[in-house]
């Protein structure tokens, strides 16, 4: 509801534009006060958090064998794909040219300042950082200003100017980095639920952007109804669904991988990903035009 406000005729666009941002922060706080005192006899699930152990302990190895070594550092270098995928990604996404950013891109620094404090979390033992999904991409929509334009009755979104600041960033990371110092409290009196319905909201909310879910929603749609689309004029109807089909199979092959219950499956996931390339390079092209890819998925 509060998300949709900026969509309600209440206060003016900038006020309306502003509830809507701090959407997720009052969700998260009302689900907060309801988990912590409304429903505090019902086990909702906490943070886990081992007080005994200091936060900042220097990890230390007793004499480990050359095969938990050979292990670390191949493990090391599935992470590090995993890594550069996903920084990859991210950057991609940040730096779609419908973006319009004007500032270049920093793939190379992004992925030393990544390596840099990953080095410095293997030595206290603590989770490592990655690739700044899904907050980057939303980060520059928030600084965004959006036109909607309605054509044949479809809504779009267009971004028209991005306000290109590092300061909100900044600030933003430290505030992250501030809530390492709120562990366990008060971050043990938010719910797992909770944040399982938020990032399923930020996946729901985020579907409209994907050419994936678009082409999957045309399927359903009668053929006279699509939207204009730069490749619904260009590539035929079939090929369009053929290509979303394979596309669907490769999802449903990495979350198989992903959420498998065994440990040594879930390892290979990085595989997998980079097993995408050669499918795109040399097996698509065989079943689809080169023509036809070209409009399905590159950057118009």
């Amino acid at each position: 509801v509060i998300f949709n406000f900026k969509y309600s005729p209440y206060l003016n666009a900038n006020k309306r534009v502003m509830v809507a941002d701090y959407a997720l922060v009052v969700a998260v706080a009302v689900g907060t006060v309801l988990g912590s005192y409304v429903f505090r006899h019902i086990d909702l699930g906490k943070f886990y958090v081992n007080e005994e152990r200091p936060m900042f302990k220097v990890i230390t190895f007793d004499n480990p064998s050359s095969g938990a070594v050979l292990a670390a550092i191949a493990l090391g270098c599935i992470m590090s794909i995993l890594f550069f995928m996903e920084n990859c990604i991210s950057a991609s996404i940040v730096n779609n040219p419908s973006n319009k950013l004007k500032k270049g891109h920093a793939y190379h620094h992004d992925m030393v300042v990544v390596g840099l404090i990953n080095a410095v979390m293997s030595v206290f033992g603590l989770p490592f950082v990655h690739g700044s999904l899904p907050h980057s991409p939303l980060h520059v929509r928030a600084l965004a200003d959006i036109e909607e334009h309605i054509d044949n009755g479809n809504l779009t979104e267009k971004i028209v100017y991005v306000r290109e600041s590092r300061l909100t960033t900044l600030i933003s990371h430290i505030q992250i980095g501030v809530s390492v110092f709120e562990v366990p409290n008060p971050q043990n009196m938010i719910p797992i639920p909770e944040l399982y319905g938020l990032f399923i909201f930020l996946a729901v909310t985020s579907l409209g952007d994907f050419q994936l879910w678009e082409r999957l929603v045309l399927i359903f749609t009668e053929q006279s109804l699509y939207p204009p689309i730069h490749y619904v004029r260009k590539v035929p109807q079939k090929i369009i669904h053929c290509f979303t089909f394979l596309q669907i199979v490769q999802l449903v092959v990495l979350c198989i991988i992903s959420f498998a219950g065994s440990a040594y499956l879930k390892m290979f996931f990085p595989f997998a990903i980079i097993a995408l390339m050669p499918i795109r390079e040399r097996i698509l092209p065989a079943l689809i035009s080169e023509r036809h890819l070209h409009w399905l998925d590159g950057e118009h």
